[in-house]
């Protein structure tokens, strides 16, 4: 008696196995990565050559501080500042220090924001650029005593400062002392101001919370990355509050640029140059000199 089977393919493995299941090749993670906007698995290389720019939909992929200022500034010319700057956890909180070595071991830093000196395009600047993958960049004491100093630096050295934010907000787990930070970093920023130096912002996804509420949004020239997330609070938590449904693309970069909140959206590919010409303009137009 022949059997059903004798005529049956041989299986492989990129054939079904099981019931509705389907066995796929493995392909290193480190390989490809997958876009959140349009879905699209993509080769990481592919991604990298574009600055981290998906190819197909053009969603802005959040971006490590220190692979951001290679991007940015010119070959060997930053300069770090307060590098050694460590976090403390002053009201105890709870598991506090564990969140904090979780956060230096995912973005190798000792906190959210790096500061220092450089030159973009020939231009010194001082910059500022926060980290995602430091606890969502979020503003603890150190990051705002960071920002703070080197506002203190660029104004006694008459320095333009280039800033980057990325932020849920405060951090909580450090209570007022994160929140008086919005304070201390806008003080900085005044007297920067009042000496006539130029502070140009950069907002990236998402720039929310106290950030947003301070010197995030503070700057002579405020630039955004397409579609970055800017705002106070959360589309969820204003949509409970008030009990409405919000306009579609509400607190993204380009809703934010049509109601004159931000002067510009910058493709990441483009910020270099434009950053050049605004610094370019600024020193023929003689501004920040006595």
């Amino acid at each position: 008696m022949l059997k059903k089977s004798l005529f049956r393919k041989p299986k492989n493995e990129l054939e079904y196995q099981g019931e509705g299941k389907l066995q796929r090749p493995s392909v290193p993670d480190d390989l490809y990565v997958s876009c959140p906007e349009c879905k699209q698995t993509l080769l990481k290389a592919e991604v990298e050559e574009h600055c981290f720019i998906c190819p197909k939909c053009n969603y802005h992929f959040k971006l490590q501080a220190r692979r951001r200022i290679r991007l940015l500034v010119d070959n060997n010319s930053f300069q770090e500042l307060n590098a050694g700057f460590q976090p403390v956890n002053w009201l105890e909180f709870p598991s506090y220090e564990e969140k904090l070595t979780a956060a230096q071991q995912k973005s190798g830093e000792p906190e959210g924001v790096i500061c220092g000196t450089a030159q973009i395009g020939g231009y010194p600047v001082a910059l500022f650029v926060m980290d995602p993958a430091f606890i969502l960049g979020s503003m603890g004491t150190v990051v705002g005593e960071k920002i703070t100093r080197l506002f203190e630096y660029a104004t006694q050295q008459r320095l333009p400062v280039i800033g980057y934010t990325v932020s849920g907000g405060a951090r909580m787990q450090e209570g007022i002392l994160s929140l008086m930070q919005m304070a201390k970093t806008s003080g900085a920023v005044k007297l920067h101001s009042d000496a006539g130096l130029l502070y140009v912002t950069v907002l990236t996804n998402p720039t929310t919370g106290g950030v947003t509420a301070s010197f995030a949004m503070e700057g002579d020239i405020i630039l955004a990355e397409p579609g970055a997330l800017i705002g106070f609070a959360g589309p969820r938590v204003i949509e409970q509050t008030i009990r409405q449904k919000l306009p579609n693309g509400f607190q993204r970069a380009e809703f934010l640029l049509e109601k004159g909140f931000v002067d510009a959206i910058v493709s990441r590919n483009s910020q270099r140059e434009y950053l050049t010409t605004v610094l370019r303009l600024h020193q023929k137009g003689g501004a920040g000199r006595d």
